[in-house]
């Protein structure tokens, strides 16, 4: 079925759209419950994202001053090998079973290949869209378009409180806070530590600013791992906690959104440590509980250590890939 857009304004997103991009977003937050809400700030960064080419691959729907659908494209800054875009969108629950999501998942598949076309031509194509496997008419709708589900992502959660032990630092590594001084061996250490995890590629500094360091970075439940005797850096994990989930919720939720070691620290307790570290942090600043997602493949491990150390299972995302 497709979309009546007699009535229906179609035009590229631009940044002005955030305030009407965050209402749409926490409407379909109210029905598909996935515990991601959002302020106009959240939006805005996403909408200035460095590697969002909002003019050519990004479509907001309006039915009058409401967005009630948008869809967007990000590509990758470099490949070395598939070149795996992203594509992201929404419907306002007031306007599905309608085709406006088939047409939104369409034109992003054709957007997907018109940025790919100027960035990365020689690479082969993959279109991903990452969604929580309950939302209804999700199946439908992508596999419908030649998507087929590739990968699984757990959300998991920790409760915090006066039960968190203090972690034990393996001998011969050290644990440092956040600092302007060391923020770049922080990326470093993101980028090598991820080398060998499924669909990643090295993040640039303008990426880890827009992505990582943005305002809802917590510094303060952020930590380095070095090597004591030679100061070299071991491992990372990074913190963010999103003032709209704490509004709506009434929890605060310390969210892991970069947990890493590298490849000779693994298996020896360092993530372990940082995990442990960054909880007990969190617990001590008055955090409610703590959160990660990880992928259900993960080849370090990491899912069965963030088990080991207390977290839950929750909703489960599907990633859905389509070779474009």
């Amino acid at each position: 079925m497709r979309a009546d857009t007699a009535s229906l304004t179609w035009r590229p997103l631009v940044v002005e759209d955030a305030k009407a991009s965050a209402e749409l977003l926490n409407a379909i937050e109210a029905v598909d419950g996935i515990g991601e809400y959002y302020t106009e700030q959240d939006t805005l960064e996403e909408l200035i994202d460095p590697y969002a080419d909002l003019e050519r691959a990004s479509s907001a729907v309006f039915d009058g001053d409401l967005m009630v659908g948008f869809m967007k494209i990000r590509f990758k800054p470099g490949v070395e090998g598939v070149h795996r875009v992203f594509l992201d969108g929404g419907v306002h629950p007031g306007y599905r079973r309608r085709g406006l999501g088939a047409v939104l998942v369409e034109a992003g598949v054709a957007a997907a290949k018109v940025v790919h076309g100027l960035r990365h031509p020689t690479r082969k194509l993959v279109v991903d869209v990452q969604k929580g496997e309950h939302i209804a008419g999700l199946a439908e709708l992508l596999g419908g378009r030649g998507f087929a589900p590739v990968r699984y992502f757990q959300h998991l959660k920790h409760p915090l409180g006066d039960a968190i032990p203090d972690a034990a630092v393996p001998a011969g590594l050290r644990v440092e806070p956040w600092s302007e001084r060391n923020d770049e061996d922080f990326r470093l250490v993101r980028n090598e530590a991820f080398e060998d995890h499924w669909g990643s590629a090295p993040m640039p500094a303008d990426s880890w600013r827009n992505k990582i360091t943005n305002h809802t970075f917590r510094p303060e439940v952020s930590f380095l791992l070095r090597d004591a005797a030679n100061g070299a850096p071991a491992g990372m994990l990074t913190t963010s906690c999103w003032d709209a989930d704490t509004e709506a919720t009434g929890v605060r939720d310390a969210v892991f959104t970069l947990v890493g070691t590298l490849r000779n620290h693994r298996r020896r307790g360092a993530a372990g440590a940082l995990i442990g570290h960054a909880l007990r942090a969190a617990a001590d600043q008055g955090y409610d509980r703590a959160s990660v997602t990880v992928d259900s493949a993960n080849p370090s491990g990491a899912f069965g250590i963030f088990e080991n150390a207390g977290f839950t299972r929750q909703i489960r995302f599907a990633r859905w890939a389509l070779e474009a």
